[in-house]
């Protein structure tokens, strides 16, 4: 009986170091395909012309309470900040659109988020993308598209990566037919008493070709 009882425990013992093996097994993959996802998504160039844009179900965005749509194309681009500190990776850009997207929503009342795109350190996030009227300046919703990049940029420069983003955003918009060819680029504070997109966007801003002095 003793030696039954060494047998049945050491069997015992043998299967949960299996299933330890098994699970730590499933959790290095597991660890390894969101890295792999992580890199790609840092890393994806996109199409020739539009950039790699992140989607709304890729950021687990909420619902949209309301939708009301936009007459295409559009002739004007408004330049935003979120204000805030500045995401580093993927996973932490998209905490932060969440987190703009909750604070629209529950704070503002407001039935998603308010720009059609968002701009990370290299990345572009779909707010409410093409063909949507947002909520980002008052007097202006209608008849303009709206990108918020993460961050303060009033103390913050923006990086290479992030204004060759926006480039591509811009150069997609047109190539897709949702922005005109001779789009007028402004920073809100062009057409509101705000400081966004905060100075030093701001004058990057203001070396973009279709950048546009007169505030309509």
């Amino acid at each position: 009986m003793p030696t039954t009882r060494v047998l049945l425990l050491g069997r015992a013992v043998m299967l949960l170091m299996l299933l330890l093996v098994i699970l730590c097994s499933t959790g290095v993959r597991g660890q390894q395909r969101q890295q792999q996802q992580q890199l790609e998504e840092e890393d994806d160039p996109g199409t020739s012309v539009c950039p790699r844009i992140i989607r709304r179900e890729q950021w687990d965005a909420e619902r949209s309470t309301n939708v009301t749509y936009q007459l295409k194309p559009v002739a004007k681009v408004i330049i935003h900040h979120t204000t805030g500190d500045r995401c580093t990776t993927v996973a932490s850009c998209k905490e932060m659109v969440l987190g703009v997207q909750s604070f629209h929503q529950k704070q503002n009342g407001w039935s998603d988020i308010g720009y059609n795109f968002l701009i990370g350190p290299a990345q572009v996030f779909e707010g409410i993308g093409w063909h949507r009227v947002g909520a980002h300046l008052r007097g202006h919703n209608a008849n303009s598209i709206g990108i918020a990049f993460l961050g303060n940029f009033d103390v913050l420069r923006p990086t290479a990566r992030s204004l060759e983003a926006l480039d591509r955003l811009l150069e997609c918009g047109v190539a897709l037919g949702e922005l005109t060819p001779d789009y007028r680029l402004h920073g809100a504070s062009q057409l509101q008493s705000t400081n966004s997109p905060g100075r030093l966007l701001y004058a990057r801003v203001k070396e973009h070709s279709h950048w546009t002095r007169p505030a309509d």
